[in-house]
């Protein structure tokens, strides 16, 4: 059970950090990249934040998420000097590819086909349970 404060500075979080993430894909010059901070769930010590970061085009988003990763620290330290009034501590900071737009265009592509993933699980990836 995620608590009022949880929430609070997951969104906090979640505000900053996007404003951070679409300004760098924006300064290195891939302009036709659009990146959205979807979810921020903080551990209850409020140490972690998982941070999960849509991207489209999808092939782009593993290159970009490593190269999220990598700038972990400079990310971090960008959210702290915005956040300094508002949290004590910033949590580090675990990035993880949000894939629901794909996993839903998945949906729709085989709806639209005629095949019905309802009846034939087959046709959509599993999907694990975080």
């Amino acid at each position: 059970m995620e608590t009022q404060r949880q929430r609070k500075i997951a969104g906090i979080i979640q505000q900053d950090l996007a404003d951070i993430l679409q300004r760098a894909v924006t300064d290195s010059g891939m302009g036709g990249v659009i990146l959205s901070v979807t979810k921020v769930y903080v551990t209850t010590d409020l140490s972690i934040a998982r941070v999960y970061v849509s991207v489209f085009p999808v092939k782009e988003a593993m290159p970009l998420l490593n190269g999220i990763m990598a700038a972990g620290p400079q990310i971090r330290h960008e959210l702290a000097r915005r956040t300094r009034h508002q949290l004590r501590r910033v949590p580090e900071l675990a990035f993880f590819l949000d894939d629901s737009l794909e996993y839903i265009e998945q949906i729709e592509k085989s709806l639209k086909g005629g095949e019905n993933p309802i009846e034939n699980r087959d046709l959509l990836v599993r999907r694990k349970k975080s």
